[in-house]
């Protein structure tokens, strides 16, 4: 049943895509597709601030309740909101130019590569932010989740900024680039701060005050780019390829969920937390140069 429930909740990512190519300007979809992409982090902060108190309290069949009833909620929503532009085939949908289809345009692959490598290092944060801050950073279960939500809320806040800022200039290349680097820097910074930080004579209480703070900028940066690599791409794509194109993305993303948590106990123990955080970096600035450069 959750191998359903997965297949049924990822099928959604590339209809609601074209939703937006629709219904949207080329000025607009910057932010509506990163109003869609909000989702995720507001989704991961209310079930990292309210799931684990309910399954504590209540058992895993609350949770799973709780899940079920808002599930339902959304296919309610998608049924009375949801429908057809009514210029489809002009107007909006027209703006977006056809190109090739995506699977045989170079652009596209590019792109959706580079948002999976993107997502390797926010996959890290998501899954084994936790257990960083609690066996390594020795932090408590509430400063744990608080610090998981100010990721989750961080990202949801510069997933809008970002999609309104790069609607207003243009710059949506740009922007993609300098948002990997810097997700790569930050990382590095974490990998550094894990590495050399304990040796520093006299800043070990400086050194665990710091730490939850960059990995926080990281998960935060590492995941404020979706909206706008999303309209990119559905952009290069051209309206009657966008489902595709969203769609061939979205598996590069899911390969990062599955591979990640695989990957990573593995280099746990080879090298430690400095081998985790220095992946994720290579993985940021390795995305950089693949995504395409300003026109």
């Amino acid at each position: 049943s959750l191998l359903i429930t997965g297949l049924l909740g990822g099928s959604v990512n590339g209809s609601s895509g074209r939703a937006i190519m629709g219904w949207f300007r080329e000025n607009e979809r910057g932010f509506a597709m990163s109003v869609r992409q909000t989702a995720v982090p507001l989704g991961g902060g209310l079930g990292a601030l309210v799931l684990p108190s309910l399954a504590l309290a209540f058992g895993f069949g609350a949770v799973f309740g709780v899940l079920a009833g808002a599930s339902a909620l959304s296919a309610l929503f998608a049924w009375r909101w949801l429908h057809e532009p009514p210029t489809a085939g002009e107007g909006h949908l027209a703006s977006a130019v056809a190109g090739p289809a995506p699977l045989r345009n170079r652009d596209v692959w590019r792109i959706a590569t580079a948002i999976g490598l993107l997502c390797f290092p926010q996959v890290a944060v998501l899954t084994f932010a936790s257990v960083f801050l609690h066996d390594f950073v020795g932090l408590g279960t509430a400063a744990i989740g608080a610090s998981l939500a100010a990721v989750q809320i961080g990202a949801m806040v510069m997933r809008i900024w970002s999609g309104r800022f790069t609607d207003r200039h243009g710059n949506r290349r740009q922007f993609l680039r300098l948002c990997s680097a810097f997700s790569a820097l930050a990382f590095a910074m974490l990998w550094l701060l894990v590495l050399f930080g304990p040796t520093v004579p006299g800043g070990q209480l400086i050194w665990l005050a710091v730490l939850p703070v960059v990995l926080i900028v990281a998960g935060i940066s590492v995941s404020s780019w979706h909206g706008v690599a999303y309209t990119e791409l559905a952009t290069l794509a051209g309206a009657s390829h966008v489902g595709t194109a969203l769609s061939l993305a979205n598996t590069f993303v899911f390969v990062g969920f599955f591979l990640v948590p695989v990957a990573i106990p593995g280099l746990l123990h080879l090298w430690s937390w400095s081998g985790v955080w220095l992946a994720a970096a290579i993985c940021a600035l390795i995305a950089r140069p693949i995504f395409l450069r300003p026109a």
